[in-house]
């Protein structure tokens, strides 16, 4: 009999590594705290696979920025002031690895990593006939101020030298670039690599083909223990019953690290919740996907609707909300696409998500230590969707006892131990 693998969260990390792990033959069970219908945080994001996004969140600068942000609660960063040592001991490890070393360790893993995700997206579109509406014509960092454009062009510079193609345009090449959208802006970078998707196609066709193959879902199911057996895990003890598994599998975002502190582990993370509105008749629509790199918002066209999304806001686990946060994300896109009006976000219901985040900004993907039999893939942040097939391969391989074909030790789940 085949080996049976427990995956807990149903989100695109999961069912990747459930895809995956399901190709090599093994029995696959998905642990779903929510319905099978939901909009978790792998339905209302973007969509964009970019290997240009090889700088993790913890970056040089970035502790000034958030603290000049911070104060005004339309501004693309927010920190809810409130009391808690969870965020007090997770900001210091963010300040600890804002370094360019840091950054420079990680920058050709991720980059590697972002490849490979886009390589597999480019095999799935093929095999499903491109259901999840895979666009390959790259992406553009949209300026609007000079100075902008000066800092894109350094990144720009940066990844060419790691071998990612990145042209600097002026406003009139971007727009030739793009002419069916009319955009305020002083240049842009493009890095045609990149793409991007619909997502909640994506996640909606895997859990399809799952079920299909026959993956078995326990939805609104809660992980409440586990049983352990030395170094092993035995099974898992959820609100439908206990599981038994060969192997582990915890990939359920920010729920993870409540999960973990069960079995002793330390997984650091916060919820940085993010913000979209998808416009079913956008009275203009752009071809590329883009990024308003000064408002830090993303615009993606997917099929005839587009879809503006942003923000960074760390108030704890919870899904309200907040209307400063949604008219950040309008006046922004109204700044650089100066077609739309305000009124045309009326009646659009907001969709919320809330992103794992570790404090150096980078996944945490492997075995533990702790457990001979428990796998770690969780805490993407902003990169699940692009980082969501790597990380299912990865994920299969480690349950093959295979190499997981990466350098892992910067993602280590032990490293906050």
């Amino acid at each position: 009999m085949s080996k049976h693998v427990l995956i807990v969260g149903g989100g695109v990390i999961g069912l990747c590594s459930a895809y995956y792990c399901l190709e090599r033959g093994w029995r696959v069970t998905v642990v779903e705290r929510n319905p099978c219908e939901r909009d978790g945080c792998s339905y209302g994001n973007a969509g964009m696979i970019v290997p240009s996004h090889f700088v993790p969140l913890a970056a040089p600068g970035m502790v000034a920025l958030g603290m000049k942000w911070m104060w005004n609660p339309e501004s693309p960063f927010y920190i809810q002031p409130r009391f808690s040592w969870d965020l007090f001991s997770w900001s210091y490890k963010f300040w600890r690895a804002c370094s360019s070393k840091r950054v420079d360790q990680a920058a050709p893993l991720l980059r590697d990593l972002h490849f490979a995700s886009r390589a597999c997206y480019e095999r799935l579109s093929d095999e499903w006939s491109n259901e999840f509406g895979l666009v390959r014509k790259g992406l553009l960092m949209l300026c609007n101020t000079e100075h902008g454009l000066e800092e894109e062009a350094r990144g720009a510079e940066k990844a060419r030298q790691l071998g990612i193609p990145a042209d600097v345009l002026d406003a009139s090449a971007t727009a030739a670039l793009d002419p069916g959208a009319k955009m305020e802006i002083c240049g842009a970078v493009h890095y045609p690599r990149d793409a991007h998707l619909v997502p909640q196609r994506f996640v909606n066709g895997l859990q399809k083909r799952l079920i299909e193959r026959g993956c078995q879902f326990q939805w609104e199911s809660e992980v409440t223990g586990f049983e352990q057996r030395g170094r092993r895990i035995a099974a898992v003890q959820t609100t439908h019953g206990i599981v038994e598994a060969d192997e582990i599998v915890i990939a359920s975002g920010m729920w993870s690290t409540g999960l973990a502190r069960l079995l002793r582990l330390n997984l650091p993370m916060q919820a940085g919740k993010g913000y979209s509105l998808t416009l079913p008749k956008p009275r203009q629509l752009p071809q590329l996907c883009s990024i308003l790199t000064e408002a830090r918002a993303a615009v993606a066209p997917m099929g005839e609707t587009l879809r503006f999304g942003g923000t960074m806001e760390m108030s704890g686990l919870n899904e309200t909300i907040r209307p400063a946060r949604v008219r950040g994300i309008i006046k922004s896109a109204i700044r650089y696409f100066p077609e739309f009006r305000p009124e045309d976000f009326d009646g659009i219901p907001p969709w919320r998500g809330l992103r794992p985040c570790s404090p150096d900004g980078l996944p945490y993907l492997g075995r533990t230590e702790r457990f001979e039999n428990l796998i770690v893939a969780t805490g993407h942040a902003m990169m699940g969707v692009s980082l969501g097939p790597a990380s299912g391969q990865i994920v299969s391989n480690l349950v093959s006892h295979e190499s997981p074909g990466f350098d892992l030790r910067l993602l280590s789940p032990d490293r906050y131990a």
